[in-house]
């Protein structure tokens, strides 16, 4: 297995600096063939190399930027053009398809990312009584599975047969790697493309490299022995994301974890005023040893937990959760404000926000419930409201909101290029907002709420020289006075929205 480093450096970054990074980083010196970097630091990289006898690839920026990686800096996006050079870099001239063996390095002044090629693969679905279609099998010079599924392998298939590790998905890179030269294929139950290793595969070593022949997933099976129509199904691939689909009269699959999946799925349902629905346990779907039972206590390690839900309407699909949907400690963006906040966003599927100065995490979570694809990172410094705002964020169904516990800007170094930024808190700091325009992707929003002087004062200055729109919003909610009824105004905020 041969290796390829990439890297990334500031401007005056020693040749010593990155020597050094690398000897953290490098699993085996020896190995290294090529180090490559963006065509700006050629130089550099050419006294790096000298030092191994390496041989030197460098790419322009915008070949860079093309290259998918797993943790792409906003920050050397807007210093270089392109959101990665050390990924980037070391998969590019180790050649398509190639795989990241570690996660990049980083020092005050360097990154290093080590990347080795990687083989085509081909993915067979395994039906749930057994089959394989062993054409693609028969050609294999190795075959990836889990232990139960190599079992189902008839003996005409001659390849050398490989048990996944656990965890898998780390050490899945170095097997690649390990197999480059072979030709290689790899077992998968039912569609391997619905939650299964063909996704996690196609994101490694892209689509261009992988072949997919799948089966009947688990999905279609539990739809076919309910009468379900699978289109009016909702599907969610964990227990925790069960609440954001509990709605009177939806049906809902859970794609269970194992035997504890269950009653795991009944403690939720419980919990949120949906005890009465119907639940269902379906294991080893398409197998002879198929069983359709309702008792969470003898539910066995493959199975899938259908909901018929039968409760008190659950909560809304639209922005603007009620207030009381929220644990906080005050720092609350209220419900008629963060339903307007929201629409000034926009959130599309798959985007991703920035949250900055999160509160309670109510911008964030309700971003998330826009759309199943949409991400994004709450930034809040106080440790206590963080925990808050994880736990907002897993009652209410989004537990994949990402929180980052610093304070703006320093807490946003490293992190992913923003499709959308909302400033909630800490946004008069020194160099908040200037970190997160600078970040924000060309095309993307950013929306800040202002209700104090001195931050109407700065987002009037910055209207003035960035444009976007600003808007006045005044909400009054009527209260008791005595034995009658007035209105009570609260804080009025100064809302300002600018396209990048």
């Amino acid at each position: 297995m041969r290796l390829t480093v990439g890297f990334g450096a500031r401007p005056g970054t020693s040749p010593a600096e990155v020597l050094a990074l690398l000897a953290e980083s490098l699993p085996a010196p020896d190995a290294v063939d090529t180090v490559s970097t963006v065509d700006s630091r050629r130089e550099l990289a050419e006294a790096v190399a000298a030092a191994h006898g390496w041989a030197v690839v460098t790419f322009p920026a915008g070949a860079l930027a093309a290259v998918p990686v797993p943790s792409p800096s906003a920050r050397v996006s807007a210093a270089l053009g392109t959101p990665s050079v050390a990924e980037a870099a070391a998969l590019l001239a180790a050649g398509r398809p190639a795989v990241l063996l570690a996660g990049k390095r980083s020092s005050p002044k360097a990154t290093v990312a080590v990347a080795a090629a990687a083989p085509p693969v081909a993915v067979v679905g395994i039906g749930a009584d057994g089959s394989i279609d062993p054409t693609r099998l028969h050609a294999a010079d190795v075959v990836f599975g889990g232990p139960r599924q190599l079992d189902l392998l008839p003996e005409t298939v001659r390849a050398e047969r490989i048990a996944w590790p656990s965890p898998l998905v780390p050490a899945l890179p170095r097997l690649l790697a390990e197999h480059h030269d072979a030709r290689v294929c790899v077992l998968a139950s039912g569609d391997p493309m619905h939650y299964g290793i063909g996704t996690t595969l196609v994101r490694l070593l892209g689509a261009a490299h992988v072949t997919v022949d799948p089966r009947p997933s688990s999905v279609s099976l539990a739809c076919a022995r309910l009468g379900w129509a699978v289109e009016d199904t909702e599907v969610v691939r964990d227990a925790g994301l069960l609440r954001r689909h509990l709605h009177d009269g939806r049906r809902v699959l859970v794609l269970s974890a194992g035997a504890a999946t269950p009653a795991k799925v009944w403690h939720i349902l419980e919990e949120s005023g949906f005890a009465g629905s119907a639940v269902t346990i379906l294991e080893d779907l398409g197998s002879a040893g198929e069983r359709i039972h309702h008792d969470p206590a003898a539910a066995g390690p493959l199975n899938i937990v259908a909901v018929e839900c039968r409760g008190p309407g659950g909560l809304p699909v639209v922005p603007g959760l009620a207030d009381s949907a929220y644990d906080s400690d005050g720092q609350l963006t209220k419900r008629e404000i963060r339903a307007v906040t929201l629409a000034a966003l926009g959130p599309r599927p798959g985007e991703l926000l920035w949250d900055v100065g999160a509160g309670s995490g109510s911008i964030g979570i309700e971003w998330l419930r826009a759309h199943r694809s949409c991400r994004a990172v709450a930034v809040e410094h106080d440790p206590a409201r963080a925990e808050r705002v994880s736990a907002n964020a897993a009652r209410l169904g989004v537990p994949s909101l990402s929180i980052v516990v610093g304070a703006a800007p320093e807490a946003l170094d490293g992190l992913e290029t923003p499709d959308a930024v909302f400033i909630g808190g800490g946004f008069t700091a020194p160099g908040v907002f200037e970190r997160c325009w600078a970040a924000l992707r060309p095309g993307g929003r950013l929306v800040v709420n202002a209700v104090t002087v001195e931050s109407e004062r700065l987002v009037a200055e910055l209207h003035g020289r960035h444009g976007g729109e600003l808007t006045r919003i005044a909400v009054h909610r009527a209260a008791p006075i005595g034995g009658f009824l007035g209105w009570r105004p609260m804080l009025p905020v100064t809302q300002w929205w600018v396209e990048k």
